[in-house]
């Protein structure tokens, strides 16, 4: 275990480590890494009748992280985060083994958030076995990400619902900007009859419009200098989209602009259905639309979205 100050560390009878700022007398985060202390730790808040808000996280935290937290924080008496990144959800080796994990940065984001406990398994904790399940979301999962990312959200819908069953919090936080991970989150609380509910959070983004992600720190400067585009189109389709013909209109302007700097390559352009996720032919079909886009700058893969019409 690596210390890192000003902290101070307290070790657990029960395997949680408390840590605490120096100079603050009230107020601990615990880190626990075994299920059994976390189930533990969460029925003893229960009985004393507190409600858990829970984020869960791939680690690498960002402003798009604190903007979940600081939700879950102001709506639960306790708040718990947990840091593991799962294996079976990267469709590349490479991508996995280049995620980052600054752990000890993380850890000290968090404390600064007033998060009470981070949950921290290991990846034989999460799945002493290998992971056979299988979910059947219909087509929710098998378009726009789906097409390029083939399993990628059946190793979320694992990984998420075994995280909900471990921590069983009255309600759990999701971003905006992964769209359809949070329609097929939602899907997957439905089937399941967990009793969780999902709480979306508007994206977090850059003064510039660019969508807060870890990814954005592979960015060349010259790749940041050009994504916040991205943003810039989808706003200014949200405004003027009903004068476009259609929505294959729409997409294919949208995929022009964004091709035409030089940094930046469109995978897809997507006017979908805001519930089932399928294409949107004529605007007349469905008022309530999206638009998702997945953009390369580079080699680093970017993802946003923006709803068509008001709330």
């Amino acid at each position: 275990m690596v210390l890192f100050f000003p902290y101070r560390f307290t070790p657990s009878k029960k395997g949680c480590l408390f840590i605490r700022p120096k100079g603050c007398n009230g107020f601990y985060m615990k880190t626990i890494r075994k299920v059994s202390h976390l189930k533990e730790e969460l029925n003893r808040h229960r009985k004393d009748g507190k409600t858990i808000g829970f984020v869960p996280t791939m680690g690498a935290l960002h402003p798009g992280h604190m903007s979940l937290l600081g939700t879950a924080k102001a709506e639960n008496d306790l708040l718990v985060c947990s840091i593991f990144v799962n294996p079976i959800q990267f469709n590349e080796e490479g991508d996995l083994d280049a995620y980052p994990r600054p752990l000890e940065q993380d850890q000290r984001l968090l404390l600064e958030q007033g998060c009470h406990i981070l949950f921290l398994p290991g990846e034989g904790e999460m799945y002493p076995d290998k992971p056979r399940e299988r979910y059947d979301f219909g087509r929710l999962d098998k378009v726009m990400e789906g097409e390029y990312r083939p399993g990628h959200f059946n190793g979320v819908a694992i990984v998420v619902h075994r995280l909900l069953k471990m921590v069983a919090p009255h309600r759990a936080y999701f971003g905006e900007k992964d769209f359809q991970q949070l329609q097929v989150i939602n899907k997957l609380v439905e089937m399941t009859g967990l009793g969780t509910r999902i709480v979306a959070v508007p994206t977090s983004r850059e003064a510039d419009g660019l969508a807060r992600s870890s990814r954005n720190a592979r960015l060349t400067p010259e790749q940041r200098k050009a994504a916040p585009l991205i943003y810039k189109v989808l706003k200014e389709a949200k405004d003027r989209y009903l004068g476009f013909t259609n929505p294959k209109q729409l997409e294919k302007w949208a995929t022009e602009v964004i091709s035409s700097n030089v940094h930046l390559r469109p995978q897809y352009v997507r006017v979908v259905d805001i519930n089932s996720l399928e294409k949107i032919e004529q605007w007349t079909d469905n008022e309530r639309c999206i638009l998702c886009v997945a953009v390369f700058a580079g080699d680093v893969r970017l993802i946003d979205n923006m709803r068509l019409f008001n709330k």
